[in-house]
């Protein structure tokens, strides 16, 4: 193995250089985002041309298995070869895996491509992420997540408009042919520029047993969590015996990293109060944003009374909350030593916002509710930021790969235990799977009275409003670590104020 490059030797980025890798990244995360929305809407128009709905679920559930199992093993992969190549490995191999799904003749031919795609897409926003911290100082990568924030945002609004689209008025294939050019575009722009980066990586070896037990892990974990309650019950054989075996060989995970020489989680990463702190806030505030932008829209269509497009528009307040917030954190991260100070006063307001929707949501005007969504997400905007930053703040450079994947591998496995816990409420409240597997929601919420609905969603509400006091709760824990002044460690806390 060559000597790896030190971070102080390497080549300084000029702000031109800086901002062709940002744009670089800023389309690859756009490719994993937009392909998490833009399905949705087009997933019907899918069944019925490949005469399959009984297996369309798995176009989801297959991408959604594959990029959580992955990413931590990009985060280590990156931190041995380097950011550049697994980068362009996860560009290439994502829009490989469109090609194969636009070209699918089948419905298991996609669902096998999508898994593929997965694959891909499980290290495009983590290596991203980590490609920041690599090129810019703590400080300065405040002031950048309002664009990741935004590429998230226009993905949630983009996407299912785009998806209903492309398969109404051109063919559903076009989902995925769209990101063959946004791939080339990504990989452009950051193939070259990438070379500059510094090189922090020392001697390492993956703990390939570890990677197994925890591919095996998550896999039998999301399973169960996206088929229980809705295609076989919460007590079935299928579903129980999964969440069973996920647990056994998590545990064996865990006895895994605290035997091996070289665990593919470092212990010292774990054992940092803020790493596993902040880990845990972004997972509950996200988790719940992810719940919610998939369920509100039943409430605002079935309790509310809203046609599906103007549903799609009252959507919107909550996705550019979450963009305001995550840019007041990042700037006032950048200036404020104290920089928990606002997240934990905005958030608060969300719980305060998530918890008038749960006593008074149904009673509540149109105009009202749009001003709760945008401070309840305005809360949840401004974890997402401040959680990337001190975690890959805390950790040595050899360790920011591994760090900021495992951030995003536990915020998507707690994403799917928050969407699980939303849709048994929604479930349960329209009518209940009862002992038979529920096969279209849209079905059952139809048929739903509105008011019993709008009970079911006030438990939701409050489900949403327990999972932002965890998250809060789990903030209050992070340590204020003074954020790091120019790239790679050494680097002190002045300049900021309270």
């Amino acid at each position: 193995m060559n000597a790896p490059h030190r971070a102080d030797t390497a080549p300084r980025l000029s702000p031109a250089e800086i901002r062709s890798i940002i744009i670089g990244l800023v389309a690859a995360m756009l490719l994993a985002a937009l392909d998490q929305t833009i399905v949705a809407t087009a997933m019907p128009t899918i069944g019925l041309e490949l005469g399959d709905a009984a297996n369309l679920p798995w176009i989801v559930t297959a991408y959604l298995l594959a990029s959580t199992a992955v990413t931590p093993l990009y985060g280590k992969l990156s931190d041995i070869h380097g950011r550049r190549i697994m980068l362009l490995i996860a560009i290439t191999t994502f829009s490989v895996g469109s090609l194969l799904c636009a070209l699918a003749p089948t419905m298991i031919a996609l669902a096998l491509a999508r898994g593929l795609q997965g694959i891909g897409g499980g290290g495009l926003i983590a290596l991203s992420q980590i490609i920041l911290a690599d090129i810019l100082s703590a400080k300065e990568r405040a002031r950048y997540q309002v664009y990741i924030a935004g590429v998230f945002a226009l993905s949630s609004v983009a996407g299912p408009l785009l998806g209903g689209f492309f398969a109404q008025h051109l063919h559903w294939s076009a989902i995925f042919w769209i990101n063959l050019p946004i791939g080339l575009a990504a990989f452009i722009l950051t193939n070259d520029k990438l070379r500059l980066l510094p090189r922090n990586e020392r001697r390492h070896s993956v703990d390939y047993p570890g990677a197994a037990l925890l591919v095996v892990s998550s896999t039998s974990l999301m399973l169960a969590l996206s088929w229980g309650g809705v295609r076989y019950p919460w007590g079935s054989a299928p579903v129980l015996g999964l969440a069973g075996f996920g647990l056994l060989s998590g545990a064996a995970f865990a006895v895994r990293l605290a035997t091996a020489s070289e665990p593919l989680i470092p212990l010292s990463v774990l054992r940092d109060r803020v790493v596993t702190s902040a880990t845990l806030a972004a997972c509950f505030a996200m988790g719940t944003l992810i719940g919610l932008s998939i369920y509100v829209p039943i409430f605002l269509e079935g309790v509310i009374g809203l046609d599906p497009s103007r549903s799609g528009l009252a959507m919107v307040p909550l996705m550019v909350g979450t963009v305001v917030g995550a840019t007041l954190s990042g700037r006032s991260m950048a200036y404020l030593r104290h920089y928990k100070r606002l997240p934990l006063a905005l958030l608060t307001l969300s719980v305060c916002a998530c918890g008038l929707l749960a006593f008074m949501g149904p009673e509540l005007p149109l105009w009202f509710t749009e001003i709760l969504f945008v401070l309840l997400s305005m809360g949840i905007g401004t974890v997402l930021p401040l959680s990337t930053i001190v975690v890959q703040n805390a950790v040595a450079p050899q360790q920011l790969g591994i760090a900021t994947a495992s951030m995003n591998f536990f915020r998507s496995l707690g994403g799917a235990l928050i969407v699980a816990i939303f849709g048994t409420l929604v479930l349960g409240g329209a009518g209940g799977a009862g002992e038979s597997a529920v096969h279209d929601m849209a079905v059952l919420i139809r048929g739903a009275d509105a008011g019993q609905l709008g009970q079911t969603f006030r438990l939701v509400f409050l489900a949403a409003c327990f999972g932002l006091v965890l998250a809060l709760g789990c903030l209050s824990l992070v340590e204020e670590r003074p954020l790091q002044e120019t790239v790679g460690h050494g680097r002190d806390g002045r300049g900021q104020r309270d």
